[in-house]
């Protein structure tokens, strides 16, 4: 397994949530935090037997993380770690780290209050920010306050002022982690894009496919952008060695398992995200 540069701070975060009770973590993107921390946590004293519970914003965000962290101890889904969202669970009598989405938060805040069974609420990618989140922050506060002087909670972040956060938290301590830094070249359109987003997509995908190595990741404003997209550059006949991958929530686990995993040697891949 590949180190990552979220490893420099675990022990740190370790001790500090050993120590406290609420803690801010904050680390660039690619850092390892989603799915390095919550494992790194499975083996702290004062998790008493409860489960630890990791809110992820995006429905598509939760399944990944669930089955990497299951894939790292060579599991399947529903074992040590699993995930739960509207309609769609995979839970099971072992599971230790559950990754929900902000709307299974409140439901589980509704039915206990208390949040009995976890000992740990991680709230990951709190700078997307949302209604959802932010009140499931507050009741977990509330929780902590009246109910559960135990409960911890580690706010997780890539790009947060993380000064306001840990007042809320009561002061927390700040940990930051570094990450790794690669070259990135921007290139412009020699003319102002004109005409149908696809139609210029797919024009600068051919460029790159042309002056380029290695595989493409494509961002579209959404499912119809991407269905569009993936129907030109089918026509186009690309070659056996192009493989074209939509990635987006409504597409069934393998698929977005496919769209994720690396390319095989000797293959190129397009992901339309």
């Amino acid at each position: 397994m590949s180190r990552l540069p979220i490893e420099d701070v675990l022990p740190t975060l370790r001790r500090t949530l050993t120590e406290g009770r609420n803690a801010l973590l904050t680390a660039a993107p690619g850092a390892g935090k989603t799915t390095r921390v919550p494992l790194a946590l499975l083996d702290a004293p004062w998790l008493d037997e409860r489960k630890l519970l990791m809110l992820e914003p995006r429905r598509l965000a939760a399944r990944a993380a669930a089955h990497r962290m299951a894939t790292t101890l060579s599991e399947p889904v529903g074992g040590t770690v699993g995930y739960r969202m509207r309609l769609d669970t995979k839970v099971g009598p072992k599971t230790r780290i559950e990754v929900v989405t902000d709307g299974i938060l409140g439901r589980l805040l509704q039915h206990d209050p208390a949040l009995s069974a976890y000992a740990i609420v991680l709230f990951d990618e709190f700078h997307e920010r949302s209604l959802q989140a932010d009140t499931g922050l507050a009741l977990c506060l509330e929780s902590q306050r009246l109910f559960r002087p135990d409960l911890r909670l580690l706010v997780m972040s890539a790009t947060l002022d993380c000064g306001p956060v840990a007042d809320l938290l009561g002061q927390a301590p700040v940990i930051a982690c570094e990450g790794r830094m690669f070259p990135v070249k921007t290139r412009y359109l020699d003319q102002p894009l004109s005409g149908h987003l696809d139609v210029a997509v797919v024009q600068s995908i051919r460029r790159s496919l042309a002056q380029d190595h290695g595989s493409l990741l494509v961002f579209l404003p959404g499912m119809a952008e991407i269905r569009r997209v993936e129907r030109k550059l089918l026509e186009l006949n690309l070659g056996s060695n192009i493989l074209i991958s939509p990635l987006h929530g409504n597409l069934p686990q393998e698929a977005q398992d496919r769209a994720i995993a690396p390319a095989q040697p000797g293959m190129r891949k397009i992901v339309l995200a």
